[in-house]
């Protein structure tokens, strides 16, 4: 659902644009005099979606309508709404912010392609306003395993003990290093990330305390390194599980003493630096072979957080996918809509990849689906299997299915509902229209499934377990 302000001087019609968007549930609001748009703007621009000026409206008022969007909600595009008579308004004469006529009556396949270009308009002007998104990702989750992470972020984050943080890859170790810089008294100063497993050991610790002109082949100048950088603040040492012996060593003597040298000088540089680390690996099975030294690990274990792999916390994926969308949107790159058939699907996925896995899954529907909504039909196959019920859920929408005589005590879907009296079974009465126009598209296909499932736009998978369901008999192709 989005905000939706529809500027008419012609009240009845406003009232009909309204009833239109909100049936194609948005959220409307009719403003009648160029006089009120400031008001509304001012309390609602931020989540307003789009204008629709109606194009009869007199040219002096629409132009202060323009003008007014511009001063109070400038990310916000407009459309002119031009009914059969109506002179059409060219974008190039009504302002950077127009994006076209729609007509009226209003038809649902015009407006939700304006409403995606008016989106993504939208985003992108807040984004360039902002310069980028650049806030700390939110801790997300209602599992007690997240609760209790939130509860120790918040308890460790105003100390200067070092944390270490301990869990799959991709289940978000950043972010809860992140979120406990952004808590502490040093957020004001640097968060400097490193990934020690993906440097190369011998630069690893040039990396890391930076080093000299000439203290190497190809060191032609002095360079920083990131315990320099991160000074005042705090460095996230990721993987450290896989650190050299040889650089753990020279870790180790940085906690202790919390002095380091550049390579290739011997003067002691001071480290006003708060460490926090993490790894995927299980540490003391590394001691144990050898690999980890012993002493570094209780330097590093003041204060351990366990994160729990998404599979372990799969209630906590409905909040994550609105956070996941809710940034892509912010930063202007797309949304998109999930139905809860297929929030369910990803509810039942063993997440290898864990929440990066779900954010790359939630990008890629964004730029799919933009500004759509994505059944369980839309997703990958890999999430076309489990104990959720797809029947009824990736039926047609019923807005979209042609009028035909339903079998069975329902009315038919060009018939009005006697809500007086007693209303109707909605699940039965979708399920008679979804049998109804399975066994149609069979009669059309002369009884090829195959075929069949391409008259409904589904896969022949999801058509034959249909059959199965409502037992309807078939010939194979």
């Amino acid at each position: 659902m989005v905000n939706v302000v529809v500027f008419d001087t012609d009240r009845e019609r406003a009232a009909a644009v309204e009833a239109v968007l909100r049936f194609l549930e948005h959220d409307p609001t009719a403003v009648h005099h160029p006089d009120a748009l400031a008001g509304v703007l001012g309390a609602e621009g931020e989540q307003t979606a789009v204008l629709l000026i109606a194009a009869h409206a007199d040219e002096r008022h629409w132009r202060v309508v323009v003008d007014t969007l511009v001063d109070v909600a400038p990310s916000v595009p407009y459309f002119f709404l031009t009914a059969p008579g109506d002179r059409r308004i060219r974008p190039v004469d009504a302002g950077s912010g127009c994006l076209g006529n729609l007509d009226l009556p209003l038809k649902q396949a015009q407006f939700s392609s304006g409403l995606s270009q008016a989106l993504t308009f939208n985003a992108r002007q807040r984004a360039a306003g902002r310069g980028g998104v650049n806030e700390t990702p939110r801790l997300v989750g209602q599992s007690n395993a997240m609760q209790q992470i939130a509860r120790m972020v918040q308890q460790v984050a105003p100390s200067e003990a070092t944390v270490l943080i301990l869990g799959e890859s991709g289940t978000g170790k950043e972010v809860i290093a992140r979120n406990i810089h952004e808590q502490s008294d040093r957020r004001d100063k640097p968060f400097v990330p490193i990934n020690c497993g993906a440097i190369p050991a011998d630069l690893l610790e040039s990396e890391l305390f930076g080093h000299e002109k000439g203290a190497f082949t190809g060191a032609f100048s002095a360079r920083q390194g990131r315990f320099e950088i991160a000074q005042g603040g705090t460095i996230f040492l990721d993987e450290i599980g896989d650190m050299s012996l040889h650089m753990q060593v020279k870790l180790l003597r940085v906690l202790q003493e919390r002095t380091f040298e550049r390579v290739g000088s011997n003067k002691p540089i001071q480290a006003d630096v708060r460490i926090l680390a993490a790894t995927h690996r299980d540490l003391e099975q590394r001691i144990t072979s050898g690999e980890f030294r012993e002493d570094l690990f209780y330097r590093l274990n003041v204060f351990p957080i366990h994160v729990p792999a998404l599979r372990e916390r799969a209630g906590d994926i409905p909040v994550l996918v609105d956070e996941l969308l809710r940034r892509i949107e912010a930063d202007g790159r797309g949304s998109v809509r999930l139905t809860p058939a297929a929030v369910s699907a990803l509810s039942h996925h063993p997440w290898p990849g864990n929440v990066r896995e779900l954010a790359n899954l939630m990008e890629r529907l964004a730029i799919l689906h933009p500004y759509g909504s994505v059944g369980v039909n839309d997703l990958p196959p890999q999430f076309h299997k489990g104990d959720w019920d797809v029947a009824l859920t990736e039926a047609p929408a019923v807005d979209d299915l042609p009028d035909t005589e339903v079998a069975g005590d329902g009315p038919a879907a060009s018939e009005p509902v006697d809500w007086a009296d007693g209303g109707i079974d909605l699940k039965t009465f979708l399920s008679d229209l979804e049998t109804q126009l399975i066994r149609d598209a069979l009669d059309a296909a002369d009884g090829v499934v195959a075929q069949a499932a391409k008259l409904l736009s589904l896969r022949r998978t999801t058509l034959v377990e249909k059959l199965r369901k409502y037992g309807i008999q078939r010939a194979e192709a």
